[in-house]
């Protein structure tokens, strides 16, 4: 036994011993295992054909075949849906409350222990007998000295909102919920209205491609505060679309009911402008890292518009030649059925079982199990628009972007569209400003890592 006691010790002492025999050992960190995202699948990088191959009937010449190379991601299997999309939208407007209310309590010098009223509403920090050293000390080095008062300050999301006017806590209380609608005079059938308009998602990012630049112009350049830009968008879709888009057509009942009606809680979402798209990537992000950094878990990779390149890739689902997503050059199947929503004939919007959009999980996926990377609604890209931009941009992860180009790559086509939009390597764009009817998006993760390679 003793000698047992012996050899163990020796091996710790041997172990502990280890990093101060000058070896080089490494930082070691955690494990990382990749976890695919919920509702998105895996997509292998590689290389593929980029643009037309096949006849350009359209005589476009905006797609000039060329081999390019993408890496590994993550992609949304669905559209993103109404449902999903109002998730955010929910998140904003609470957000807004909250913050309201905060602003609210701190005016009126209230804070939790004021008793049931706005004071429970507060500022997390107002009681700062809770706070931990490094949270007072950004109160009072950065928080309290900003032009903002608030800026910086987090909100107390530990009490409900209550939206109905019966249960306001008091008057106070009352006044910021109020503040949230629309006043009385425009509202129709006795309905209380939130203001959209006040549904604002701010954030900020870094503008890595502009600091590269600089950098390569100014070896010596060092500073970051030039390439963060902020940003504060509109989040709410635009429902006019339906209406605006289409003139002398009764759509009406689509503006009604499209986002807010349980029935479409399914179908992708509509009338999101590029911003608007590039925000909702932004939340994303931040709401799944919230939850990772309460659980300490490792934080994930930024969710994101696919490139160009990658929808592409993605579309063809695996097959090189194919001209649709699924492979053949036939828009039916071998029982006559159409195999996308979109507009096979002169004015005949309904011949494919669909009139406007489908919900997101219809019609056959394709070989990368993702569902209508052809048809239903056009797909926002983060890519700029060039027609010529396929004879100079790189054959590694090809893209294009700059924040300069207003029009936005759009791909896929959609339930409006003739079968000439539905083909994987045609191009179109929009300004990136602009809503549609039509024009929806998914979002992609980038794969951390590769693929491990067997030798044989």
């Amino acid at each position: 036994m003793k000698k047992i006691f012996v050899l163990i010790a020796t091996v710790l002492l041997l172990i502990g011993c280890g990093n101060k025999r000058g070896e080089l050992v490494g930082v070691k960190q955690k494990k990382w295992f990749p976890e695919k995202p919920f509702g998105m699948t895996l997509v292998e990088g590689g290389a593929y054909i980029m643009g037309k191959a096949d006849d350009d009937m359209a005589q476009l010449q905006n797609a000039q075949a060329k081999t390019v190379t993408v890496r590994s991601f993550y992609m949304d299997e669905t559209e993103i849906t109404n449902s999903e999309y109002r998730q955010f939208v929910y998140w904003v407007r609470d957000s807004t409350a909250l913050a309201m209310l905060a602003r609210k309590a701190d005016e009126l010098d209230l804070g939790e222990e004021a008793g049931d009223g706005i004071g429970e509403f507060a500022f997390a920090d107002a009681d700062t007998a809770d706070l931990s050293e490094f949270q007072k000390y950004m109160k009072a080095n950065y928080y309290d000295l900003n032009e903002d008062l608030y800026a910086g300050r987090p909100l107390n999301w530990d009490n409900d909102i209550a939206w109905s006017p019966e249960d306001y806590v008091d008057q106070a209380y009352v006044e910021v919920m109020d503040s949230l609608y629309l006043p009385p005079e425009v509202w129709y059938n006795g309905e209380m209205k939130l203001d959209v308009n006040k549904l604002k998602y701010k954030y900020s990012w870094f503008d890595a491609e502009a600091a590269a630049a600089e950098r390569k112009r100014n070896p010596s350049a060092r500073d970051r505060l030039p390439f963060i830009k902020k940003e504060e968008v509109e989040i709410y879709p635009d429902t006019t679309v339906w209406i605006k888009d289409f003139n002398y057509s009764y759509n009406e009942p689509m503006h009604n009911d499209y986002f807010s009606h349980p029935a479409y809680q399914d179908y992708p979402v509509v009338g999101i402008s590029w911003s608007q798209a590039v925000a909702f990537c932004n939340w994303r992000t931040s709401y799944k890292n919230s939850y990772q950094k309460k659980n300490n878990k490792p934080l994930v990779n930024y969710f994101r518009l696919p490139t160009e390149a990658e929808w592409e890739y993605a579309a063809r689902g695996g097959i090189p030649s194919g001209i649709y997503p699924w492979g053949s050059p036939y828009l039916l199947n071998d029982r006559g059925c159409f195999l996308a929503n979109f507009k096979p004939l002169r004015g005949d919007y309904s011949s494919d079982q669909a009139m406007y959009t489908v919900e997101a999980r219809s019609y056959l996926a394709n070989d990368y199990n993702l569902y209508n990377m052809a048809g239903n609604v056009a797909e926002w890209t983060g890519s700029s628009y060039d027609p010529g931009a396929y004879e100079y941009v790189s054959s590694l992860n090809p893209n294009l972007s700059l924040a300069s180009e207003k029009r936005k790559v759009i791909r896929g086509g959609s339930w409006k569209d003739v079968a000439y939009f539905l083909r994987v390597s045609s191009r179109d764009f929009e300004y990136a400003d602009t809503a549609r009817s039509y024009i929806g998006f998914r979002t992609v993760q980038d794969y951390l890592g590769s693929e491990k390679v067997k030798i044989k």
